[in-house]
């Protein structure tokens, strides 16, 4: 009764999804080119059974990464789909595998669209990174007899309560059966996993994937190379992953960092690309010489603010900035990923609303990697006292490379498990030509 409830309002629902899919569709035309997909009509693939991962956007593209990586060397035979829920998400596959791998847009969890995903695409395993949990889908998988593996598990006390005010725990607690091994980043999230309704063991904590999330030397090159241009005297920071409601705070500590430090450079990365354009017009208005990645290719000599109006590319300017903020934790959003930064050995800062890194975060802090500012008024204070002081920054770009080493391991432990429900006896039934 609470699954057929649950359907039943996504069906009321699916003319908003429609909405939703043009909207999004006008920014990005290659999203509207493909809006099918979000309805079950991927491309239908024939030939071995495929694996399945899931990573809904860039940041859970970028940590299976490696695991990716990985499987492509050892099984080339199996082919591998990669689902996201963004077009930010399916650029990114594109830009890390190309062709390698088939890439389709997840369906919405409506229980056609999510059996003509499976027909189509005749999965023998899925492998799902961090919180997505979505009933029909989860369903269709167990009946079809496709394995589920959550990797890099984690669960906010916020998507808790989400989930409370679905139709019954009992929803996802049937959701959870399919999952045979949820591999969690933290005991925390272990034992909201359980609380949820996952099978005690079934879930074991293996770390945090990002821990081992590899800095190529190419990226190293570039940032270097970004760098000299830009001269290795003059103080940069980068705030990275903003979103609207902080923006703003981040253009108004930088004109006090400009007062301080007149030479002064802000790389800014919106999480959005909607927001580039804007992004550049709010510093003009600010009154900063702007450049953009777009016109300018890099910051002019007389640019105080050059906006990364690009895809892909954060990691090469963290590596050229001396200090971060990273974005989504001014606003009560929850923060984005501390450890890309972390992981070139660059001081962080952060907000008071980090929930979706807490963990991690706090780690961060305890280990001298990372400063949280209590308000935006604080912001730019810490951005100024940080540039100020080398020696301070140093200490505390050593303690996060420190912490990434500490953290890894996950890695091994999600390959050997995915290994293993390779090597099982396939599970799934043929699905009958009237769902496909």
């Amino acid at each position: 009764m609470a699954r057929l409830l649950y359907t039943l309002l996504l069906y009321l629902l699916a003319p908003l999804m429609l909405v939703r899919v043009a909207l999004r569709g006008l920014r990005n035309r290659d999203y509207l080119r493909r809006w099918r997909e979000r309805f079950g009509y991927v491309p239908r693939l024939t030939g071995a059974r495929p694996l399945w991962l899931h990573a809904v956007s860039v940041g859970e593209v970028n940590a299976l990464a490696r695991l990716v990586e990985g499987l492509l060397a050892r099984h080339p035979e199996v082919p591998l789909v990669l689902t996201t829920g963004t077009p930010t998400g399916s650029a990114r596959v594109r830009q890390l595998f190309g062709a390698r791998v088939h890439h389709t847009y997840l369906p919405y969890d409506l229980p056609d669209a999510v059996r003509r995903f499976f027909a189509r695409t005749r999965p023998r395993l899925g492998v799902i990174a961090e919180t997505e949990i979505w009933p029909n889908l989860y369903t269709t998988a167990g009946r079809q007899r496709v394995p589920l593996l959550i990797v890099n598990a984690r669960l906010s006390e916020r998507s808790m309560r989400g989930f409370a005010i679905l139709p019954g725990v009992r929803l996802i607690r049937a959701a959870l059966d399919a999952v045979v091994l949820v591999l969690a980043q933290s005991e925390v999230d272990a034992r909201r996993y359980r609380r949820l309704g996952a099978r005690p063991e079934r879930v074991r904590v293996v770390g945090n994937l990002k821990f081992d999330m590899a800095v190529a030397d190419s990226v190293r090159g570039a940032g270097a190379q970004v760098r000299a241009a830009l001269g290795t005297l003059r103080p940069v920071w980068i705030a990275a992953s903003t979103h609207e409601a902080e923006e703003q705070a981040v253009l108004h500590a930088h004109a006090a960092v400009l007062r301080a430090l007149p030479e002064a450079l802000l790389l800014i990365a919106p999480r959005h690309p909607e927001r580039f354009r804007a992004l550049a017009q709010a510093a003009r208005s600010a009154g900063f010489s702007v450049s953009t990645r777009s016109a300018d290719g890099a910051p002019t000599p007389r640019a105080q603010c050059f906006v990364l109006d690009s895809l892909g590319e954060l990691m090469t300017y963290y590596a050229a900035a001396d200090l971060a903020f990273v974005g989504g934790s001014l606003a009560p959003i929850g923060g984005h990923n501390v450890l890309e930064p972390a992981a070139l050995g660059v001081p962080v800062l952060v907000g008071p609303h980090t929930f979706n890194f807490q963990d991690i975060t706090e780690t961060l802090l305890a280990s001298g990697a990372a400063l949280r500012i209590a308000h935006a008024v604080a912001l730019e204070a810490a951005v100024i006292e940080l540039l100020q002081d080398a020696p301070r920054r140093a200490r505390m770009g050593a303690a996060a490379l420190g912490m990434i080493e500490r953290g890894r391991g996950a890695l091994a432990e999600i390959e050997t498990a995915i290994e293993r429900e390779l090597d099982a006896p396939a599970r799934a039934t043929p699905l009958t030509a009237a769902a496909r």
